[in-house]
């Protein structure tokens, strides 16, 4: 009974081996393994950059496309999952590169950037949150506001997102839409400069408070909001200026940047989750995942903190001429590497 055991047992590995080294022959000579490349150490830098970045007018978006550039997280080569057992693979089958897997990673991150803003504004979230449950009328025109203003950059990200990252991701793009992006800050803050010089001391808050806008006007910061899909041009930027343009104060603008960033970004990172769950799981696992959150809400949690009174005492200008400077820098690490 033992020696048939032991022959079943002999057989049964020897018809597994030739499988094995069938797939291992299957990977390609230029495939990455996922835990080289995705490790602790590029977790933090992304998570760094991610919430630093998120909510300051600059772009975390095309931050990131440059700092996964540098990290060598750009590459179109395929990419081996974390287990040494296979390719990972898109849902339709195909290779997921290690620069789909860096992209679907700085969406993954921006959850902890997101739970920042909510313990930053926990306060005004759910009062919020508790007057739409009773019906208060301000908290309900708030929340019209920020689905309003929600709207239309979401329609055109479902419909164009794949179009977006496969044409817009790069550093050449980014770069172009940072200086765009400047000069339309510097235009609006001195627009906004002037409005303010032409009000009496003590009204620093002129204009419409949050719950006050229009329906028109919430409309206008959520198509603002649509430019933020060109990597580079940043959310924060265009949901600041779309505020400024409304008639916003800059503090106002600011928060109503960062609570519609709460639905916007939540969204986002749903659907990307969701879409790419399997294959994140398999490239960067649950480990790699949480670090990169972590760092993101602390770095976040200070970002937003400092950035409103910020933006209320010196405007947009510094961001923008940071912009221009790290376009210049962007071309030339582009084409002098």
């Amino acid at each position: 009974m033992k020696d048939a055991f032991l022959s079943l047992l002999f057989c049964a590995l020897a018809a597994c081996v030739p499988a094995t080294l069938s797939a291992a022959e299957e990977i390609p000579d230029d495939a990455v393994p996922a835990r080289e490349v995705f490790d602790a150490k590029n977790a933090a830098v992304l998570g760094v950059v991610e919430g630093l970045t998120e909510y300051l007018p600059v772009s975390s978006t095309g931050h990131l496309i440059l700092a996964n550039s540098a990290l060598g997280l750009d590459s179109d080569a395929p990419l081996v999952s974390r287990d040494g057992g296979g390719l990972v693979r898109d849902r339709d089958g195909s290779e997921f590169s290690v620069k789909e897997a860096a992209d679907a990673y700085s969406i993954i991150i921006q959850f902890g950037a997101i739970v920042a803003v909510l313990f930053a504004y926990w306060g005004r979230c759910t009062g919020t949150l508790v007057g739409v449950l009773r019906g208060d009328a301000a908290s309900w025109r708030l929340s019209r506001n920020l689905l309003v203003a929600f709207v239309p950059a979401a329609g055109l990200g479902f419909l164009f997102s794949d179009r977006i990252e496969e044409f817009l991701f790069n550093p050449a793009t980014v770069a172009v839409a940072l200086v765009v992006g400047g000069v339309l800050m510097l235009v609006v803050d001195r627009r906004q400069k002037k409005r303010a010089a032409g009000t009496p001391p003590g009204a620093v808050e002129a204009g419409p408070d949050l719950q006050e806008l229009s329906v028109r006007q919430s409309l206008t910061i959520g198509a603002m909001q649509c430019l933020a899909l060109w990597p580079g041009m940043s959310r924060s930027m265009a949901t600041i200026v779309g505020g400024y343009v409304a008639g916003l104060s800059p503090r106002r603008a600011t928060e109503f940047s960062f609570l519609l960033g709460l639905i916007t970004l939540s969204a986002a990172s749903i659907y990307k989750t969701l879409k790419c769950a399997e294959q994140m799981l398999d490239s960067f696992g649950a480990g790699v995942s949480a670090i990169g959150l972590a760092v993101a809400f602390v770095a976040a949690f200070a970002s937003v903190k400092w950035m409103v009174e910020w933006i209320s005492r010196h405007g947009l200008s510094a961001f923008a001429w940071y912009r221009f400077a790290l376009a210049a820098c962007v071309l030339a690490w582009t084409f002098l590497r």
